[in-house]
């Protein structure tokens, strides 16, 4: 009886196994999230407007999964020249699926904590649990000036992106500006 129950569950997974990725659940943002965890490294970059170009700096990410699939605390490190040196952010984000809403409070050595609340959405379902897109969106300031605020995370296989842009409130029309983007690959064995 044990064998006969053991091969209709391998049976089943197999079955589940070979079904296409759109027949099978969708992934929701939640686990994505959570399939972030472990250790990144690259660079931070930001746009100079009069060359029209990006200059990065190196950077290390270290994402840790706290267990209740919705927390995640993030450990950011870079070296930002002499006269700053390195410096590090620690985020808490905490999602909610019910609403898609993420709150996240941010700590780095002389600010003040930043606490933020954005909505997340998946543009189009993920392709699996290492190729997605998540586009978080809220309003606020950048600049000292209102704005409405959106990050794209672009995850393919061992690298993850996120491009930030602003729109200013306090101008005509829609106009998103890229401000910064960093580009991540997973360390391998770490």
């Amino acid at each position: 009886m044990r064998r006969r129950a053991l091969a209709l569950l391998l049976t089943a997974g197999l079955a589940l196994a070979s079904l296409p990725a759109a027949a099978r659940a969708p992934l929701d943002i939640a686990a994505l999230r959570m399939a972030t965890a472990g250790p990144w490294e690259g660079k931070l970059e930001y746009l100079d407007y009069s060359a029209n170009r990006w200059f990065g700096i190196p950077m290390t990410v270290l994402i840790e999964d706290q267990g209740d699939g919705v927390t995640l605390i993030r450990k950011a490190q870079f070296d930002d020249g002499p006269r700053v040196g390195i410096v590090r952010i620690t985020t808490v984000e905490l999602f909610d699926p019910a609403t898609g809403k993420e709150t996240s409070a941010s700590f780095r050595k002389g600010r003040e904590t930043s606490l933020d609340t954005t909505t997340l959405r998946l543009p189009a379902p993920a392709a699996d649990a290492t190729h997605w897109t998540i586009v978080a969106e809220t309003t606020g300031k950048d600049d000292n000036r209102p704005a409405r605020l959106r990050q794209t995370l672009v995850r393919d296989g061992d690298v993850m992106t996120s491009l930030k842009e602003v729109d200013f409130l306090d101008d005509d029309g829609e106009a998103w500006i890229s401000r910064n983007r960093t580009t991540l690959k997973r360390v391998v064995g770490g």
